[in-house]
């Protein structure tokens, strides 16, 4: 509509210019103004649709310039072939005027296709960079979701090894508490199948479906086991990725359980500070039979992968080693809008 109504300004434009001047009148003004003006904009429309598909580059540009030329030229030979032949074959003074202003009509005329194909190539290469930039962010997108969905994967092999393991033993010397494990596998599975589509969910949906592994992990360990879990209240509807404690204690329990003979007792404690969320996991260590740990250490690698991919930052998560033999993973969730 807009491309419609410029070109009609332009015929009112040069109408009253050919009137005021050349003291035509506006029947003739308009035919003369209406026919070019016609003519033109077919040919920005040419030039239009020749953009959209054929975009060169700057260093190419120059066919364009010479293909706006021919289209001006062809153009000019219309209108007057119009104009002699149909509109306004017996009018000698309108015949002069028309013979003296070729060149003027078609360096008007390449301006104006030249100025339509200036827009259409800017319009359509800025589209075709949002597409490419869209497409690039789509590729990105899903090469991110393939890799989070990969980590996510990763997490259960072992531990799943470890409790079936742990039922074969039970299922000979103490049968009840095979089944119950056995129960208790089937309820942490099965939350964690239902769990595979949400990327984030709340502190008490993730505490929740860890006590079911943590219940797993005390049939196999008995009272050597113990967990203390404290939070605020203000903790609990904040958002974390699913399945991150579960990770990081039980990387606590091996590293905690596997290396001492003694009871030992995991601390869990979640805070809210500002808009983070703020997990430590505490856990002893024997210092004697676990070989020091660089960086994050822990096998905490992949979860520090996983926040990376989802925060785009690398500080997310944190490993320290005290004096008193006590290794705390401390991991902070922002709290994204």
């Amino acid at each position: 509509m807009g491309y419609v109504a410029w070109w009609i300004a332009l015929i009112l434009i040069q109408a009253y210019a050919i009137t005021d001047a050349f003291h035509f009148t506006w029947k003739v003004a308009l035919l003369d103004a209406g026919c070019m003006i016609f003519l033109a904009a077919i040919s920005g429309q040419i030039m239009h649709n020749t953009v959209r598909y054929y975009q060169p580059s700057l260093k190419r540009s120059f066919h364009m310039i010479v293909w706006g030329m021919a289209l001006a030229a062809l153009c000019v030979v219309c209108h007057r072939l119009i104009m002699t032949a149909y509109l306004l074959p017996d009018d000698p003074s309108y015949l002069a005027y028309l013979s003296r202003s070729y060149i003027f009509r078609g360096l008007f005329t390449w301006i104006m296709i030249s100025m339509v194909g200036t827009i259409s190539w800017v319009w359509f290469y800025f589209q075709d960079q949002q597409a490419r930039e869209s497409h690039e962010q789509n590729i990105a997108k899903l090469a991110r979701e393939a890799e989070l969905t990969t980590l996510r994967q990763q997490l259960q092999p072992h531990f799943l090894f470890n409790s079936l393991n742990s039922i074969s033993a039970l299922a000979g010397t103490r049968p009840e508490e095979a089944r119950k494990m056995i129960q208790q596998l089937s309820d942490f599975l099965r939350g964690t199948i239902k769990r595979d589509n949400q990327q984030l969910v709340t502190l008490e949906e993730e505490l929740r479906h860890l006590q079911l592994y943590l219940e797993i992990e005390k049939v196999r360990f008995g009272h050597r086991m113990k967990t203390e879990i404290e939070k605020d209240d203000a903790s609990n509807s904040m958002m974390l990725p699913s399945l991150l404690l579960q990770r990081i204690v039980e990387n606590a329990i091996k590293f905690g359980l596997y290396d001492t003979t003694g009871e030992i007792t995991i601390r869990i404690k979640a805070q809210a500070a500002g808009d983070e969320l703020i997990v430590t996991v505490e856990n002893p260590f024997d210092s004697e039979t676990t070989q020091p740990r660089q960086g994050v250490g822990f096998g905490l690698t992949g979860i520090q992968r996983r926040l990376y991919l989802l925060y785009a930052r690398n500080n997310l998560l944190t490993a320290r080693q005290l004096e008193n033999h006590t290794f705390i993973t401390e991991v902070t969730i922002p709290q994204t809008a």
